[in-house]
């Protein structure tokens, strides 16, 4: 999901744009335009063994290939079992050109209704962008004219059936379209409330736990470490005692604004819960963990509300490294568990400063050796 609420949430846009949910839409529109041009060239081809339903010679062999095109295409896509936007396209376009195949090859022209085009004008509107969609309606209204041309006497009739009849299918496709952008954006717009902090925009518990999988695997093929650094705001109750719910609502939303200025990108700001962050990303060792948490220690300090309220942080760092087999959202929680121990113990030194807890692994520093800044001196804690 791009901008607005995750952006703010430090969330990277391509996490929630994942392999696994376009691997979905395109399984899912295989399989439904498989059926329906399986349906279609099943159907058509019944004119095959009506006498007298079609002309003799080059148009009846033309439209017997015809159907039997539409039946491999639709094998070929349930077989496959992805649908692109480009093969879409062209199954559209194909779709009107079966239509002026259908109307020409018809002994009585009139009975080769333009209702025929509905399926590439549907599939067009739901499955392809706006102007592919464009596209699709003047084929629409190109294959109605030559269908037309064949059928009915006089330059004014035809424009007169083309208007009607391409213009109730370009209709009902612009109509489509218009209620498809609209259900996508309202789909798009509940996953980023489910996913989002409703007062800072963060990324909450719920997106933690469906992106600890793609963090596992991302950390397990780079061979990295992923750090946990949680944030607790000191004396926020104080704060929200002397001034109000209102004043420390506003310090939660300047905290999270002064972090999403610092972390990386492809690292992840959540809220856990109350006054309580997380910032989840990837690092080489313990150092460069406790780097990032100096530099968020310090955004924190740095914010300041529009009524001059400010808070400081202390912060738990712990790391893991991945390894396979486990469940990624069951390790993430213990190592975000282990975190909030960290925490507590730099509260319990003086709060406003770092502490760090890290598990004995080979290639992870131990405790001793990882470096915590003190909170004005830089000095170790």
């Amino acid at each position: 999901m791009s901008g607005g609420l995750f952006e703010r949430a430090g969330v990277p846009a391509r996490v929630s744009d994942t392999a696994a949910s376009r691997g979905a839409e395109h399984q899912m529109a295989a399989r439904a335009l498989a059926a329906l041009t399986f349906l279609g060239g099943l159907v058509g081809s019944v004119n095959l063994f009506i006498d007298g339903s079609l002309h003799e010679g080059v148009p009846r062999v033309v439209y017997a290939v015809t159907m039997l095109v539409s039946l491999l295409i639709a094998v070929l896509l349930a077989v496959r079992q992805r649908a692109g936007r480009w093969p879409t396209f062209g199954l559209v376009l194909l779709g009107d050109l079966v239509y002026v195949i259908v109307a020409l090859s018809m002994s009585e022209p009139e009975h080769a209704t333009p209702l025929l085009m509905l399926f590439p004008s549907f599939v067009a509107a739901w499955f392809l962008g706006p102007w592919m969609v464009a596209v699709n309606m003047l084929a629409t209204v190109a294959a109605s004219t030559v269908a037309f041309a064949h059928t009915y006497d006089g330059l004014l009739l035809v424009a007169l059936q083309v208007a009607i009849s391409a213009g109730v299918l370009n209709s009902g496709c612009l109509g489509v379209f218009i209620l498809r952008r609209r259900v996508q954006r309202l789909l798009a717009a509940t996953q980023a409330l489910s996913h989002a902090d409703p007062l800072t925009g963060l990324a909450n518990r719920r997106y933690l736990t469906e992106l600890a999988p793609r963090m596992w695997r991302q950390a397990r093929r780079d061979g990295s470490c992923l750090a946990a650094m949680v944030l607790d705001l000191d004396h926020f109750k104080q704060l929200n005692d002397a001034h109000g719910h209102a004043a420390g609502d506003a310090v939660l939303r300047a905290v999270a604004t002064s972090l999403s200025a610092v972390v990386r990108p492809t690292d992840v700001l959540a809220r856990l819960g109350g006054e309580e962050l997380l910032v989840l990303g990837l690092v080489s060792d313990s150092v460069e963990a406790g780097r990032l948490a100096e530099r968020l220690r310090r955004a924190v300090s740095a914010s300041r509300t529009e009524g001059g309220h400010s808070v400081t942080a202390s912060i738990g760092i712990a790391l893991a490294r991945p390894v396979d087999g486990e469940d990624a959202a069951d390790a993430m929680w213990r190592l975000i568990d282990r975190a909030d121990g960290a925490m507590y113990e730099a509260k319990q030194a003086g709060r406003d400063r770092v502490a760090a807890v890290v598990p004995r692994q080979r290639n992870v520093r131990r405790p001793s050796d990882l470096p915590l800044p003190g909170p004005a001196t830089g000095e170790p804690a």
